[in-house]
C-alpha cells in the first residue's frame, strides 16, 4: 500500500456511517452482507447507503458481488491488513516492545 492508498481508505473511514458500515462488514466476514441488509442494520436509506458502499469500494476497502438480483458487499481483508502494516511498519523505531502485540504481525 502507498500513501494515495492509504489516503483514501483512511478518507472513506472517517465518516461515521462508513466506518459503521465497514465494521459491520468485518464483522460479517467472508460472508459479507447484500446492500438492503447493511442499509436495515444501519437504519439508512438504501440510496444514501449506496453512496457510501461506492466510497469504500472506491477506496478498495470492500468488494462487492452479484448474487441474483443481490449485491454482497464484503471487507476487503488484505486491503485492511496492508493498511494496518502501512500505518505500523515504522512505528516500532527498532524496539518493538513499543507495539504491543502487534508487532509480532507487522515484524517491527
Amino acid at each position: 500500500m502507498d500513501i494515495s492508498e492509504a489516503v483514501d481508505a483512511l478518507e472513506s473511514l472517517a465518516n461515521e456511517t462508513r466506518l459503521g458500515v465497514f465494521r459491520l462488514l468485518v464483522e460479517a466476514g467472508p460472508d459479507g452482507l447484500s446492500a438492503g441488509d447493511i442499509a436495515e442494520r444501519m437504519g439508512a436509506l438504501q440510496n444514501t447507503m449506496s453512496s457510501h458502499l461506492a466510497k469504500l469500494q472506491r477506496a478498495r476497502i470492500i468488494t462487492s458481488q452479484r448474487d441474483g438480483r443481490h449485491v454482497i458487499y464484503r471487507a476487503d481483508f488484505e486491503a485492511l491488513g496492508g493498511l494496518i502494516v502501512y500505518l505500523m511498519k515504522d512505528c516500532c523505531g527498532g524496539s518493538a516492545q513499543l507495539c504491543g502485540p502487534i508487532a509480532a504481525s507487522i515484524k517491527c
